[in-house]
């Protein structure tokens, strides 16, 4: 297949580019650093025929979502848009990458059907790119297959999130951090790219949404136990005890749907992921 991947050069990008070229695909990279911008759709009009468009590129660090909240809906709405225009004028599919949408759970596991709930403008620009995604197929017959993961890590992490802010300071001896309590569904980067991958020859109904998630939660306070035993050397542990309102404080996906439609399901355990990021 010809498929174009926005933000190709990103933390998920650079190891689905790879992912797919070893599966001889042919791969079209679309990124900001290539000159490539997505909310520019003069850029988009330049892309020959393809089959599919995965959309990962997007303004992603929630807390930038409340100091720049123009740059975060322009972004993630107007490239979700150009994108989706692309496709129909191709005839293609999308994938597109959403985010946690749920807010503070009503039930665990969390399933699709679980209400969405906006609560932060990046959550809120996501939710509003599934409501175009939706656009187009009823519209124009664009199929999309959306995607919400849930705390995705993995190698080359942006260090402002929390995993690997956890085995920087635990590198340098010391762990600060406000709140041991949250618990989170972490997924690593491995087998979302192996998620994308089973959604290729995937024939959506119109837009078919699938949690990306482990279906298990585990706290602040087992992340920092887990690094510390894997990179097996002293480490000061401090907590603040500082706590965010409205925390949210335990997430689980629901997978279901993505095992039986699909046939995808999360391979590496929490450990073995981390193990990987420390002992490269």
């Amino acid at each position: 297949m010809r498929i174009v991947v926005t933000g190709s050069h990103g933390f998920i990008g650079k190891r689905l580019v790879k992912k797919l070229t070893m599966l001889n695909h042919d791969v079209v990279e679309f990124d900001l650093s290539l000159g490539h911008d997505i909310t520019n759709w003069g850029t988009f009009k330049k892309i020959d025929k393809f089959d599919i468009i995965v959309h990962l590129a997007a303004r992603l660090f929630v807390p930038d979502s409340f100091t720049n909240p123009r740059s975060f809906y322009q972004t993630n709405i107007i490239g979700t848009l150009n994108a989706l225009e692309a496709c129909r004028v191709h005839n293609a599919k999308m994938v597109f990458f959403s985010s946690y949408a749920y807010g503070a759970p009503d039930y665990l596991p969390i399933d699709e059907d679980h209400p969405v709930k906006s609560f932060n403008p990046y959550s809120r620009s996501k939710i509003m790119g599934e409501d175009i995604c939706k656009s187009y197929f009823a519209d124009f017959g664009v199929k999309t297959v959306i995607f919400r993961p849930f705390n995705i890590y993995g190698p080359n992490q942006d260090n402002r999130f929390l995993i690997p802010s956890i085995i920087n300071q635990a590198k340098e001896g010391t762990i600060v951090l406000k709140d041991k309590r949250p618990k989170r569904d972490y997924i690593y980067v491995d087998d979302i790219v192996n998620a994308v991958i089973k959604s290729l020859n995937y024939n959506p109904e119109n837009t078919d949404i699938f949690n990306l998630g482990s279906g298990k939660s585990i706290s602040v306070e087992e992340v920092v136990s887990t690094v510390i035993d894997i990179t097996a050397k002293p480490v000061k542990v401090k907590y603040l005890n500082e706590y965010r309102p409205n925390e949210v404080l335990d997430t689980i996906a629901n997978v279901t749907k993505a095992k039986v439609r699909l046939n995808w399901e999360a391979q590496i355990s929490f450990k073995e992921g981390l193990r990987r990021i420390i002992k490269g």
